[in-house]
């Protein structure tokens, strides 16, 4: 692994905290899936780990619910705890498990309660302001890529052990 030199303006997530850090995110974050915009909020949380882009946590009230349909799937974090994983369903069309939220996570991750993730590689587009993010590699990561920040990332090929 070659961990690569943030320019100017940019973050290198090998420089985030392990565990991860929950903060306020200073940029609008937008959630867009068969025609609807799903997601639209400037009062998102940002979740920082290393070796992994930004996860953005949404609040419910910036999430139009009526589009997700609780899963049957869970997945854990051992920092975060147990999260319930969501579909969206637009018209005829649906995205099975591309959301997940913590009814109870674990403290130091309070703020998350009440607050939804998206999974870019799962609905159409996702923006950090007007940027269109890149989709984190792998089945069970949701960062956001941008130009703001710089790897490699975990999840793809031959990273499974970082």
């Amino acid at each position: 692994m070659n961990r690569i030199v943030p320019g100017s303006g940019q973050e290198s997530v090998w420089d985030y905290p392990r565990p991860p850090r929950v903060e306020h995110c200073k940029h609008r974050v937008r959630v867009e899936f068969n025609g609807e915009t799903i997601a639209d909020s400037a009062r998102a949380y940002r979740l920082i780990e290393t070796s992994h882009p930004p996860t953005y946590y949404i609040p419910r009230v910036d999430v139009h619910t009526e589009f997700l349909k609780p899963s049957a799937n869970h997945s854990f974090c051992e920092f975060k705890g147990e999260a319930g994983c969501w579909d969206i369903q637009v018209g005829a069309r649906t995205s099975r498990d591309a959301v997940w939220s913590y009814a109870s996570p674990n403290k130091p991750f309070s703020l998350l309660h009440d607050h939804f993730a998206f999974y870019a590689g799962r609905v159409d587009a996702c923006f950090v302001d007007e940027e269109r993010v890149q989709p984190q590699q792998g089945d069970f990561y949701g960062g956001w890529i941008t130009s703001h920040v710089v790897g490699p990332f975990k999840g793809g090929p031959g990273t499974k052990l970082w």
